[in-house]
């Protein structure tokens, strides 16, 4: 492989520590159901999905009679209210990663399926939107991740070939939107249970400092 140019990121779970947030919110919103969801089955069935697609699961799965657009409507308004009072802290070695990176002088952007008032909430509190060129968000494509489509917009926007970009996910739909747009991807998990189903990744890293190591052994940055 050349030499890279652009390192691609998943937001929730991969950049920051979302996920335990997320959960979270969902059983604050489905209190008023009388439903609890458990935090494996979260991570098992629903982390890394995009929200929508995760409430209709939920309604069709504990029969709650509602309208769709308004239980999702509501909900994000939890999630978006979160984003702008908490502190989401960064995944391990995440922050040094990008800021080696930036200094290397790659170029860096965000793809992620979260809405795009959630992911500005997030860098504004945060303060790490200035290491990035670029943020492609579920606002700006008509199909979510498993679809390559926001991978494929992302380079397009950036003007680099796929072939010079490395994509970091942390879950099975962000690696195989990835792999569907033939893009190298990189599944950076800590939760060593999830790495069987994470192997189709062209490589496979516990955190952002073992990919770092790798990717300075084969010279790629």
């Amino acid at each position: 492989m050349s030499k890279i140019k652009a390192l691609l990121f998943d937001l929730d779970g991969t950049l920051i520590d979302s996920e335990k947030f997320h959960f979270d919110c969902w059983n604050k919103f489905l209190c008023e159901y009388e439903v609890t969801l458990d935090f494996k089955d979260w991570l098992t069935n629903y982390a890394g999905i995009p929200l929508p697609k995760n409430a209709k699961t939920i309604i069709d799965r504990y029969k709650i009679d509602e309208d769709l657009a308004s239980f999702i409507d509501r909900r994000e308004k939890i999630t978006f209210d979160g984003f702008r009072t908490t502190d989401i802290e960064l995944m391990p070695y995440a922050l040094e990663f990008v800021q080696f990176a930036y200094e290397k002088g790659l170029t860096l952007a965000v793809v992620t399926a979260s809405p795009k008032i959630d992911v500005e909430a997030v860098f504004e509190r945060n303060g790490l939107a200035k290491y990035f060129s670029l943020f492609i968000t579920r606002t700006d494509v008509s199909k979510s991740k498993p679809d390559p489509e926001s991978y494929n917009l992302c380079v397009e926007r950036l003007g680099i070939a796929k072939e010079e970009c490395i994509v970091f996910e942390d879950t099975l739909n962000g690696v195989k939107s990835a792999l569907a747009a033939g893009i190298t991807c990189y599944a950076i998990q800590n939760n060593v249970r999830a790495h069987q189903k994470l192997k189709i990744a062209d490589e496979l890293f516990l955190s952002f400092a073992n990919a770092k190591e790798f990717m300075l052994q084969k010279e790629l940055i």
